[in-house]
């Protein structure tokens, strides 16, 4: 067991591509690790990570430097994984705040930086970067303080690139993080900050220890659920698995003992000793809610077991998953999933694409409603299928965000229009430096959850931050649109929209249908209702066939009959005929700008 006096446990905390994975390579070479030389970003381990240059999981290493151990989180960016860093938070007695010698404070380092507060962390600044020649690292260290409100007077330059600063850095984390406070003779309690499921070892739990000693071999329970294991394996990261014979308080690792019901291994739950079980767990991380939610179908309806298990086994891996199935007429057996924003609805969707070999198909996107109705009944509404008649609705709430956004002095003008655009109401402005404005709005979910960050980037060029906390919820003046393919209502294509807006996006929903869903040998009319009206409608020209082809002359009444038998061919298949929407249709619906947005 390592001695507990050198053992230093931290998270690395950063806005995105601020380095927080390039320093996390320095101290795998410092430990020795040779790969780290020769591969970049270590850590980030799935393919997914590489390919788009993001930390999508978090990433525990032990690592052993000049007599310590430090057992390092590598955490998420992205505002959509901010449950990844709360839940590395619970498990740690310290932080790096990485920032930028160039971009200085962005929005995502404010709100890593308040959750690492609020868990009493000892908060080391770091800014990185300074080999750069627009570095500037006296006003980043002044953002912090006005911003933050952390002293600056002894954060560490570095630049984790060329491995400048980076002993001075070690030697920072072993004085000024304190050690862990564990006792060995208290019964064990063990936090479970992550785990993922293995075909041969069944569900693999990743455990921060508090008290007590896991060792090989001995019974343990699970809190929350009383299930009882047997320890198979332990051990901890290099960052490979590596076997050891017990974890001490501390101490960060992981353990196998053939839990084969996924249900049971739940993060945040308390490991302890079956036969000396501690009182009282270790009080948790909040458990995420889902804020977003999605229709997910697989293309072959013979594969919905198959999507189930995948997404059992992803859910292990990804607390903030929630699902749960449902039947669609237009789409068959699929799951309702909860997202926490759509670039984490993008990411499973590719991970079990890739990982368990599904071709799905997703649908529109869509925020929780609370709806009131007229007999005083309040419901959730999940989806736009879960919304009741008009007339018996009394009260539809929508959720709201605080939305905080960094941005250069010269975008401030096109950043507030776009907000304005989706409904925001501006809270707050304040000059945290000369030439950078922090902008504070409250903003509908649900104008955020499509394309408002790629329109943020796109008008202030890349150079806006966001990040944003849900608020609660508010009255809201919006309305059902049901989109019908030849009379019949499919509910994957309809969508929620602001009432004034609700015609417009639907015209502009029918257009886009009209260009990816194939021509038939009979006419498609597409619709779109709003309560009992139709507010929106386009027609798909159907295929025409040449019956009159073998006509060489002849009597015209011959040609007129075979054009009316044609006609009324082409009656009975609009009647009875199935029309086939690709999955670029569902995709279609996505692309069409938010109600709110009138550029």
């Amino acid at each position: 067991m390592f001695p507990m006096d050198k053992i230093r446990t931290f998270s690395i905390i950063a806005h995105i591509d601020h380095g927080k994975s390039t320093l996390a390579d320095r101290f795998l070479e410092r430990a020795g690790n040779k790969k780290a030389k020769n591969i970049e970003q270590y850590l980030d381990q799935m393919d997914l990570e590489r390919e788009r240059g993001i930390t999508i999981k978090s990433h525990p290493v032990s690592l052993d430097i000049d007599g310590f151990r430090f057992n390092i989180i590598d955490t998420p960016g992205h505002v959509d994984f901010s449950y990844e860093v709360s839940r590395a938070l619970a498990s740690c007695e310290g932080a790096l705040l990485v920032v930028d010698a160039t971009q200085g404070v962005e929005a995502q380092t404010l709100a890593h930086a308040y959750k690492a507060i609020e868990n009493d962390l000892e908060i080391i600044p770091v800014i990185n970067k300074i080999d750069l020649p627009a570095a500037d690292p006296d006003r980043v260290k002044q953002e912090i303080e006005d911003l933050i409100g952390i002293d600056t007077s002894d954060a560490i330059l570095v630049s984790a690139k060329m491995g400048w600063g980076i002993d001075e850095l070690i030697e920072a984390i072993k004085e000024r993080i304190p050690a862990p406070s564990g006792d060995t003779e208290k019964p064990l309690r063990a936090l479970i900050f992550d785990s993922k499921y293995d075909n041969y070892r069944g569900v693999i739990i990743y455990v921060r220890v508090f008290d007590g000693v896991i060792r090989k071999g001995m019974k343990i329970k699970l809190m929350a659920t009383g299930s009882e294991y047997e320890v198979n394996e332990l051990g901890i990261f290099r960052p490979e698995m590596v076997q050891t014979d017990e974890l001490g308080p501390g101490e960060v690792g992981w353990v196998a003992a053939t839990i084969k019901n996924i249900r049971d291994a739940q993060v945040g739950d308390t490991v302890t000793s079956a036969q000396n079980p501690a009182s009282e767990p270790i009080p948790g991380f909040r458990k995420v809610k889902p804020m977003v939610f999605a229709g997910l179908y697989p293309v072959e309806s013979e594969d919905f077991e198959k999507l189930r298990d995948a997404l059992q086994k992803l859910a292990l891996n990804d607390a903030a998953l929630f699902f749960q199935p449902e039947n669609s007429p237009a789409l068959g057996p699929g799951f309702r999933c909860g997202f926490l924003g759509l670039l984490h609805m993008e990411i499973v969707r590719e991970r079990l694409e890739r990982e368990f070999d599904l071709e799905l198909v997703i649908t529109t996107p869509n925020v929780i409603y609370r709806i009131t109705k007229k007999n005083g009944e309040v419901i959730e509404a999940h989806s736009p299928a879960d919304f009741p008649d008009p007339a018996e609705i009394e009260l539809i709430e929508e959720p709201y965000v605080r939305g905080e956004i960094i941005v250069p002095n010269d975008y401030v003008g096109p950043v507030m229009q776009l907000a304005h655009n989706r409904r925001g109401i501006m809270v707050h402005m304040e000059y945290p430096s000369e030439n950078r404005v922090h902008l504070t709005f409250d903003l509908p979910y649900s104008e955020i959850i499509l394309d408002f960050f790629d329109q943020l980037k796109s008008v202030s060029r890349g150079f806006a931050s966001f990040d944003y906390d849900f608020l609660g919820y508010r009255p809201a003046d919006v309305v059902k649109v049901e989109i019908l393919v030849n009379g019949k209502p499919v509910d994957a294509l309809s969508f929620v929209a602001p009432k004034d807006y609700a015609t417009r996006r639907a015209r502009e929903v029918l257009l886009r249908l009209k260009k990816v869903i194939p021509r038939q040998l009979f006419e498609i009319a597409l619709q779109a209702k709003v309560g009992g009206r139709i507010v929106a409608r386009e027609n798909i020209r159907p295929l025409k066939k040449d019956v009159l082809a073998k006509c060489y002359g002849g009597d015209v009444s011959r040609k007129k009959k075979l054009l009316q038998k044609q006609k009324e061919g082409k009656k009975r298949m609009k009647k009875f005929g199935r029309i086939s929407i690709p999955q670029e249709a569902f995709l279609e619906v996505l692309k069409v700008d938010s109600g709110g947005n009138k550029d």
